[in-house]
């Protein structure tokens, strides 16, 4: 049997390779998919925003069991339709919106892991996902904390993506997209396989995390707005925060393939897009609609179906494309001024909540 030695080639099965004397490797070498630089090598950096991205994740830091979930205890106790509890509608509509986030936090953190994470070859970005997929965690922590909170029925708020057709169907939907997972030999390397994959980076960049979210976060904020479910609105502030973020860095990685692969990005290709994000847009108005028969908080159907086309036309022009619908104004602006508030001030004035760094921290 032949001893190795360092002189000999070790190929990594995609993760690059290392080679004695190969030279060191330069910033202009680095790739988002096909490269063939060395994925361990983090510096010197080519892909800046990815590492802003990652620090600003990290700057984010939070934990949803350091929110306090009393107040929502004792409204969500009281008699339905009460003045200190939650009217029918609310209660419908919370129950369905943590039963679809419940199961999409899964599915997104899934597909990082298992399919994004592989195929993404440079180390700033997988840094970044890295982060993301903690973050993940965190979310899917959060419904768990919220779900024990309050006492829910598990059963019924895991299982509403089988249940409740709006969710069933976004989530079938979303499995289109998540087949890669089931493929270990899947990888890129042709444009048919880098296509499959900058399809499947839209599909959860772009519509799961960009388009989707959108309609829940409106309903819970909503509901902190008007003082009510104010721990849990504060936890999807925090969550709102993050995804803003990942969407941000998804719909970045999606233009710079663009960039680096312009042959992906056929007039045929583009018309594709544009119809998962009509369909995307339809099935959710459908979720709207399910989650509020009756118009709740100053919301209803027709105004995140409008809401919902406006967020549309701004994800189809993030990544380079004409908007899908005429002008159409957002119809709730608040929405806005949350994300940009700074989170050492809670939107709800629940409390101050600011994070020690390390060095700051004590050991006793």
């Amino acid at each position: 049997m032949q001893a190795t030695t360092v002189d000999d080639q070790i190929d990594t099965s995609g993760l690059g390779e290392i080679q004695a004397g190969a030279g060191r490797i330069d910033a202009s070498e680095k790739s988002m998919i096909n490269g063939r630089s060395d994925v361990n090598q983090l510096l010197p950096l080519k892909y800046t925003w990815a590492w802003e991205k990652y620090l600003n994740g990290c700057n984010n830091h939070w934990m949803p069991t350091e929110v306090s979930m009393q107040g929502d205890i004792a409204t969500w106790r009281a008699p339905v339709n009460s003045p200190q509890g939650l009217t029918e509608d609310e209660v419908r509509m919370l129950k369905r919106n943590l039963g679809f986030f419940a199961t999409a936090e899964s599915l997104v953190a899934n597909n990082i892991v298992l399919a994004i994470y592989r195929n993404i070859t440079n180390p700033e970005c997988r840094q970044y996902l890295l982060r993301q997929a903690f973050e993940e965690a965190i979310h899917t922590h959060t419904f768990q904390y919220i779900c024990t909170s309050l006492g829910l029925d598990e059963g019924e708020l895991f299982n509403m993506y089988r249940e409740v057709p709006s969710i069933t169907e976004k989530d079938a939907w979303a499995l289109q997209y998540t087949q890669n997972l089931e493929n270990n030999e899947f990888q890129t390397g042709t444009p048919e396989r880098d296509q499959a994959f900058l399809r499947d980076l839209i599909a959860f960049y772009v519509i799961f995390e960009g388009m989707w979210f959108y309609t829940g976060f409106a309903q819970i904020l909503a509901l902190g707005r008007r003082n009510k479910m104010v721990g849990i609105a504060e936890q999807y502030q925090y969550i709102l925060r993050d995804e803003s973020i990942h969407m941000n860095f998804g719909i970045d990685c999606i233009n710079q393939i663009k960039i680096e692969n312009p042959h992906l990005w056929t007039e045929e290709f583009q018309e594709e897009v544009r119809g998962m994000l009509k369909n995307a847009c339809e099935l959710e108005v459908a979720y709207g609609r399910e989650t509020m028969p009756r118009g709740i908080l100053g919301l209803n159907a027709d105004l995140c179906e409008q809401y919902m086309h406006f967020i549309t036309n701004r994800r189809a022009e993030q990544i380079g494309l004409t908007p899908l619908f005429e002008e159409v104004d957002n119809p709730f602006p608040w929405m806005s001024e949350i994300i940009d508030l700074p989170k050492e001030k809670n939107f709800f004035e629940t409390r101050v909540t600011e994070y020690q760094t390390g060095g700051a921290l004590t050991w006793d």
